[in-house]
């Protein structure tokens, strides 16, 4: 989840157009020609709240993943950072100002951001000193190029890094920053056939960069006497400023709270030492997916009624996500799952839900309706012991169909604000938004 990028914050890379083929459209669900801008506004989350179902819609989607979720360095990243723990994200990334692309604007690249280890050692202490550090990997990113850099950002509380920009230069690219051109020289950064015939890199080369990084990073845990790199992150104590720095502007800094040692506790680690308990053992999909076996297995039509509270969030993801997992992106034939749902569904109904599935909803449903739909069927509409006229009624919340690529949706009544944005495809009818 791609909160913001270091090089670019509150901007995002941007594509042009031009460089938008039809390969490219057909990929991202957007059309060709049409400019991309990575990460778009996030009309889905508007509080740490937003960002925690949207964590636990991902991870009902695919529950071996890890859910990240990339972070800016910036004054306060530490509390932001401390929200997305408890948000239960599984990874936290800071990035730095130093990295990016020539897909940046200039003016970020010039004037936003701030280095990465002013981010890691604030989120890494806020992190310890909360007691939250043990259930999340920290990572980091922004110009890291060898393996002292790496040491440096272990020691300041990483205990994953990202490594991009040292790696496109050792497979050919020469920092001409014209990736939003489609000029790229050396065929890296463009869809233009000619140009990208010019590309002369070789994997084996970025191998060889990294067990060299590697080799320079076991050294210097040698040198500290580091066995591992979980006994290294954190312990900042390793580190200290150059003392001889005659700089009129450089000697005044004071380095001191980046060098801080936060106190850990009986009770917590420096690293990651236990999973975030998603609460995925208690949702109702399992029910779901039980009923679902002899179509999952046998590809029989099956049929279900369940009664929904709104703490019955994501309903139809997991069973959406064995479907896949077996049938890939074909899905099942229509209607071969149909359930239907009676009562109050909470956030996420039918998010993420494929192909073959059937959700039936009599009621009312909160937020999120249908987000990232891949090929379901929705219905919804009103109780038939309700009194209120439906087309004059919101029956279903905010940001419903959100980033959805394909199925169908019938909605007796109206929807809230934020309807269908980014829709790529799916098919929807409401009698009313807003």
């Amino acid at each position: 989840i791609k909160m913001a990028q270091g090089a670019k914050p509150g901007e995002g890379g941007q594509l042009p157009g031009h460089k938008v083929d039809e390969w490219i459209g057909k990929v991202r669900h957007a059309t060709p020609g049409v400019g991309l801008i990575s990460p778009p506004p996030h009309h889905d989350i508007y509080s740490i709240e937003d960002l925690a179902q949207l964590i636990f819609d991902l991870k009902n989607a695919n529950r071996q993943a890890r859910i990240s979720v990339k972070l800016v360095s910036k004054a306060g990243v530490g509390t932001i950072a401390a929200g997305v723990v408890k948000a239960k994200a599984d990874v936290v990334l800071i990035a730095g100002h130093d990295g990016g692309t020539g897909a940046s604007p200039q003016s970020s690249i010039k004037h936003a951001g701030l280095p990465w280890e002013l981010g890691l050692a604030e989120t890494h202490q806020t992190l310890v000193k909360n007691k939250l550090r043990n259930r999340v990997v920290v990572q980091s990113d922004g110009q890291l190029r060898t393996g002292r850099d790496i040491a440096i950002a272990t020691l300041l509380g990483a205990e994953e890094w990202g490594i991009a920009t040292a790696a496109l230069v050792v497979e050919g690219c020469i920092m001409m920053r014209k990736c939003h051109e489609n000029t790229c020289p050396v065929g890296i950064a463009t869809q233009n056939p000619e140009l990208r015939a010019r590309f002369n890199g070789d994997a084996d080369h970025v191998v060889n960069y990294f067990n060299m990084v590697v080799q320079e990073f076991r050294e210097i845990m040698a040198e500290l006497g580091f066995r591992t790199v979980n006994e290294m992150v954190g312990q900042v104590d390793c580190l200290e400023a150059k003392p001889d720095i005659k700089h009129w502007k450089y000697s005044k800094l004071d380095l001191s709270p980046i060098l801080f040692k936060e106190p850990g506790s009986l009770y917590t680690g420096l690293y990651k030492q236990q999973e975030q308990d998603h609460g995925i053992d208690k949702v109702l999909d399992w029910e779901l997916l039980e009923a679902a076996k002899p179509a999952l297995e046998r590809g029989e039509t099956v049929t279900g009624n369940f009664h929904l509270l709104n703490i019955d969030r994501t309903i139809g993801t997991i069973v959406s996500n064995e479907i896949s997992k077996k049938y890939g992106t074909q899905g099942l034939p229509d209607d071969t799952i149909h359930f239907k749902f009676t009562g109050t569904a909470g956030q996420s109904f039918g998010a993420f839900n494929t192909k073959g599935v059937t959700l039936e909803l009599e009621g009312d449903a909160n937020d999120y309706f249908g987000k990232g739909l891949s090929g379901a069927r929705l219905i919804a509409y009103p109780s038939a012991a309700a009194s209120f006229v439906p087309e004059e009624n919101i029956i279903i919340g905010n940001v419903a169909f959100y980033g959805a690529t394909s199925g169908k949706a019938y909605i007796r009544g109206k929807a809230g604000e934020r309807f269908c944005v980014r829709n790529s495809g799916a098919n929807a009818v409401v009698e009313g938004v807003g």
